[in-house]
């Protein structure tokens, strides 16, 4: 059978390598030269440089338990393992794909006890009633019946339908690649936003409980003049409102911060309920107090996952229209078959019990070829809106990073002013406090002096959080983050007990009271 088979399919490389593939040759869109060039906003402030932007970017905050903190989310957070799993789809589409290179095989194997009666076999005879020498009282013959078969067809790529489905599978399991790492970085970012939130709240909180303590003494005192005859109770009066003010500023700053350590939980793939102790313990904003390297347009048009999804779709929908254009013409394959039958098991395999055919089959949907032209515009159209959107894309992460170096910037002008503020604040709050003790100034401009630092330090907390807020921000417009990135795990994270930086636990919500 090897033998007799052994010319038709030698012709199988012959007529593969002699296949043309039809539909259009990819090729890359053209980026526009200006997106390439150095960044319009970064000269805007000295603390930005044209350098290449580091890949595990969080470190530039030089704080262990965010370190972490981003580990154990690219290792469990859900969204990530998600993108993962799509990938792993799209490699077994592709290989999915790949399999129409080959032939498809069909090997069978029958066995049958079968009952044929005479007049079964006079009728088959013609008609006649007379089926040879048949012993009398015999009305029909018992057989059994053994079969064997091996059968293949090989679809002949003539026209490249095979190759370009190929083609867009491996441009979408690029896309799903891409994705993988799109989502790293958001999570990476969201992570640093919300390790920074519960800091920012929880310093804000510590400012909030600082201003309630002096303004608290700053009643006492009031109340003893009160007492003694020298003040009066407007004074006492303004000087609570003030306490409670920042009293009433505490319960919400810690829920705030609440809410950060449950998102932080959430995203590094734990339930709320077991908060990271570090997290919890962090009562300063972290902040990149050296220069960023955020490089030029087209480092991170090279860099940044969505732009190259982007691409990678448009490259797998140009495929789609060469498999949607092979539907035009004839679809060529080659089939061969063998099998061996026998009333024996022994018989199967022998010369008198083989046969086998083989050649080619040719088929093809003419003249009705509407519903091909159909699918061909739908493919068509589907590269123009991928075209379209890989162009989006490009404008949308230049406008990102722009928008991202413009707040970092601001924010950052912003922080020095309100640290000079809140100095200046200060020397005003102690100054009318000697002058007050000693009887130079009225208890009227000593409170407002008080007042203004407690809004000086308040802004100046709230800065020093908007200040990590568009630090993160930038990070995540330039898009690295994804080049190390560990193993994704299988498993769940271990449990709080296992892990000494995770804990279960109730918050203390320290609050100043009124001093009386």
């Amino acid at each position: 059978m090897i033998r007799r088979l052994r010319g038709p399919l030698a012709t199988l490389p012959a007529l593969a390598l002699a296949a043309c593939a039809v539909g259009p040759n990819y090729k890359p869109p053209v980026v526009q030269p200006d997106a390439k060039q150095p960044f319009v906003e970064g000269q805007a402030s000295t603390m930005l440089s044209g350098q290449p932007l580091p890949a595990n970017w969080w470190e530039m905050f030089q704080d262990p338990a965010l370190d972490r903190l981003i580990q154990d989310a690219f290792a469990y957070n859900t969204d990530i393992r998600v993108a993962d799993a799509n990938l792993r789809q799209a490699r077994g589409v592709v290989l999915q794909q790949r399999a129409g290179l080959f032939p498809s095989t069909t090997v069978s194997g029958q066995y049958s006890r079968n009952r044929t009666g005479v007049d079964s076999l006079a009728a088959q005879n013609g008609g006649t009633g007379t089926v040879g020498a048949i012993p009398a009282g015999v009305d029909g013959f018992d057989y059994n019946l053994f079969q064997a078969g091996f059968d293949a067809s090989y679809e002949v790529d003539v026209f490249g339908r095979v190759r370009r489905s190929i083609e867009a599978a491996r441009g979408d399991e690029a896309a799903a690649r891409a994705q993988l790492d799109a989502a790293r970085i958001t999570i990476a970012a969201s992570v640093a936003q919300a390790y920074a939130d519960a800091c920012g709240y929880a310093a804000q909180a510590d400012v909030a409980r600082e201003t309630a303590r002096l303004q608290g003494d700053t009643l006492n005192l009031t109340q003893r003049l009160l007492d003694a005859g020298r003040g009066t109770r407007r004074d006492v009066d303004q000087a609570a409102v003030i306490v409670e003010q920042a009293n009433a500023q505490v319960p919400q700053l810690e829920a705030e911060r609440r809410a950060q350590l449950y998102a932080l939980a959430a995203l590094t793939g734990r339930p709320p309920a077991e908060i990271d102790g570090d997290a919890q313990a962090c009562h300063v904003v972290p902040k990149v107090k050296t220069v960023i390297p955020v490089g030029d347009g087209a480092t991170l048009l090279a860099r940044r996952p969505d732009v190259r999804a982007a691409e990678r779709t448009l490259a797998a929908d140009t495929a789609r229209i060469g498999v949607a254009t092979a539907a035009l013409f004839p679809s060529v394959s080659l089939l061969g078959s063998a099998n061996s039958t026998g009333t024996k098991g022994s018989q199967l395999g022998t010369a008198r019990s083989f046969g086998f055919s083989v050649g080619p089959l040719i088929q093809w949907n003419f003249p009705n070829i509407l519903a091909a032209r159909a699918q061909i515009k739908q493919a068509k159209a589907g590269t123009d809106a991928s075209l379209a959107t890989f162009q989006g894309t490009v404008l949308t992460a230049l406008k990102e990073t722009e928008s991202a170096l413009a707040r970092y910037a601001a924010a950052l002008d912003q922080n020095a002013a309100l640290a000079r503020a809140a100095a200046a604040a200060d020397d005003a709050a102690k100054l009318s406090r000697i002058r007050f003790d000693s009887g130079r100034d009225n208890f009227l401009n000593l409170l407002v002096s008080e007042q203004d630092r407690a809004s000086a330090r308040s802004a100046l907390a709230q800065s020093d959080q908007a200040v990590a807020d568009a630090q993160v921000s930038l990070f995540k417009a330039l898009g690295g983050g994804w080049e190390n990135a560990p193993p994704i795990a299988t498993a769940a994270p271990a449990a709080a007990s296992g892990n000494p930086s995770v804990q279960r636990g109730s918050f203390a919500v320290p609050v100043s009271r009124k001093s009386n």
